[in-house]
């Protein structure tokens, strides 16, 4: 058997904590705590990651609180019990909020209408510290290539865009229907004609 396998040094520090299981249990949520209250100060824009500098601090976020959850301890049984706290106490909170509609609607906060009725609601727009163009980035994600297309675009709490096209006026839609079953007449009335001359 090799002698790694059994070495008590390796084995120890693999299990061995190094600092006390209630500050294991306790970094973590802290950690949660603190990083769910400053996305909700800040917003939706960076979970909706509209540019690269969002991005950049969404990446950063991880790196930054590391230290803060495992403290001095690089043990496995650390990092275990770390995770596990968190994951524990994310189920907790979404159970919470799952009973407790309102409070889910105060924490997340509201979604908000960047488009109505076609128009840029601009005071909506900055309240968001949104641009046009990053606005206008977004629609060519979702398949419209212009402004004119939209006639609703709401920001959701979670960072996502829900986007409704404009729907064409129903005068519109039953010219379009008119002019198709004239088209479908024609055909049908070039083919009768197209017989008769080709009969003997």
């Amino acid at each position: 058997m090799p002698v790694w396998l059994v070495s008590h040094d390796m084995w120890s520090a693999i299990f061995a904590l190094g600092a006390p299981v209630a500050e294991k249990v306790l970094r973590p949520v802290l950690v949660y705590l603190f990083l769910v209250v400053l996305l909700r100060i800040f917003g939706k824009r960076e979970l909706a990651q509209l540019n690269p500098f969002d991005l950049v601090v969404l990446l950063s976020l991880s790196n930054t609180v590391q230290n803060a959850i495992i403290g001095n301890d690089n043990s496995l049984s650390g990092g275990l019990i770390g995770a596990l706290a968190l994951v524990a106490l994310n189920y907790l909170v979404v159970r919470f909020l799952f009973r407790h509609r309102r409070l889910d609607e105060i924490m997340e906060g509201k979604p908000t209408v960047l488009i109505a009725q076609g128009q840029v609601v601009e005071k909506a727009l900055a309240s968001e510290l949104l641009t046009r163009p990053e606005l206008l980035t977004v629609l060519h994600r979702q398949g419209f290539s212009d402004l004119d297309e939209v006639d609703q675009c709401v920001l959701e709490p979670g960072g996502t865009f829900a986007i409704r096209r404009k729907e064409p006026p129903l005068e519109e839609l039953e010219h379009r229907e008119l002019v198709r079953r004239l088209e479908e007449l024609n055909g049908k009335l070039d083919k009768l004609l197209n017989g008769r001359s080709a009969a003997p």
